[in-house]
């Protein structure tokens, strides 16, 4: 079954994957220093070793406002919704009790500029990019984004359940990106896929009904359906996620947090947080059928 999806729940998501091949962008600022926390110490020993924005005190930012599934009502201090409950996770990691997590907004391109940062780390859908890297660090990434098939309403591809169920679409895809490798390589539709040179002229062509259906990425695949095409639905996602853009914490140019906070990240990847909230916030919450 295709989903149903709420409009303001994801229009956020329009920073998130400004197009089909882009990915978001970030906010606001004040540095930070610290020293990694030894394992062994206690929570409160383990946070004295942070030097943090505010001693003590781990300062997280987001986005004004933040939707859901991010967030879940615009109350990151809620912890629900998929990067609220990540930060909270990654604060526990830190040593950092849910009391001692301190909220701030910044706006999304403000906090990858240069520049003092007046928060520890923020998360707003970032997507790690060399020239990002110029003007802030970044943490491993707590997800990695999913190819998903968007078509119109009662084309061809509507109601499919399984990849063979989509072997006699017209596909459209945009040259040179991970949607053409999906397309070609999994999909394997029996009429090769239509090449666009960009995102704006695939789009354009499942308008025209030049194609029947396209491939992106998830987050922007829940932004084209709630706010750019009408009468559109997301068929489903597809398991394989690579090539997808990576999502990160992102913090202060050269702040000495970048370490301990990566190897947070790593850890709840590596114990199955991170897999489980995926989970819990992104697939259930917006349901989207995995394609197989």
């Amino acid at each position: 079954m295709p989903i149903s999806i709420n409009r303001r729940s994801v229009l956020a998501l329009a920073g998130a994957a400004a197009m089909l091949a882009s990915a978001c962008a970030g906010g606001g600022s004040a540095s930070s220093d610290a020293s990694q926390p030894s394992s062994s110490a206690g929570a409160s020993s383990a946070t004295a070793r942070l030097q943090t924005v505010t001693p003590g005190k781990l300062t997280i930012a987001t986005g004004e406002p933040a939707f859901s599934p991010w967030v879940e009502n615009d109350a990151p201090e809620s912890g629900e919704g998929f990067e609220a409950a990540v930060a909270y996770a990654v604060a526990d990691q830190l040593g950092f009790a849910e009391g001692d997590v301190v909220w701030k907004r910044t706006t999304f391109d403000a906090a990858i500029a240069p520049g003092p940062k007046e928060w520890d780390f923020n998360l707003q859908q970032y997507s790690i990019t060399e020239e990002r890297r110029k003007a802030v660090d970044f943490s491993s990434p707590y997800y990695v984004t999913a190819q998903a098939v968007v078509t119109m309403q009662g084309s061809a591809a509507a109601g499919a359940t399984s990849i063979a169920d989509l072997a006699n679409v017209r596909f459209g895809v945009q040259a040179a990106t991970s949607s053409q490798r999906i397309v070609a390589d999994i999909v394997k539709p029996s009429t090769p896929a239509l090449i666009f040179n960009n995102s704006v002229d695939v789009v354009q062509a499942l308008k025209n009904q030049q194609i029947e259906a396209i491939v992106v990425d998830l987050p922007t695949a829940l932004y084209l359906v709630a706010a750019e095409l009408e009468q559109a639905e997301v068929v489903g996602q597809f398991e394989d996620t690579q090539g997808g853009d990576e999502f990160a914490l992102v913090l202060p140019k050269g702040s000495v947090l970048t370490q301990p906070v990566t190897e947070a990240v790593d850890a709840l990847r590596a114990d199955g947080t991170l897999a489980k909230l995926e989970q819990e916030w992104l697939s259930d919450s917006v349901n989207v059928p995995v394609l197989r």
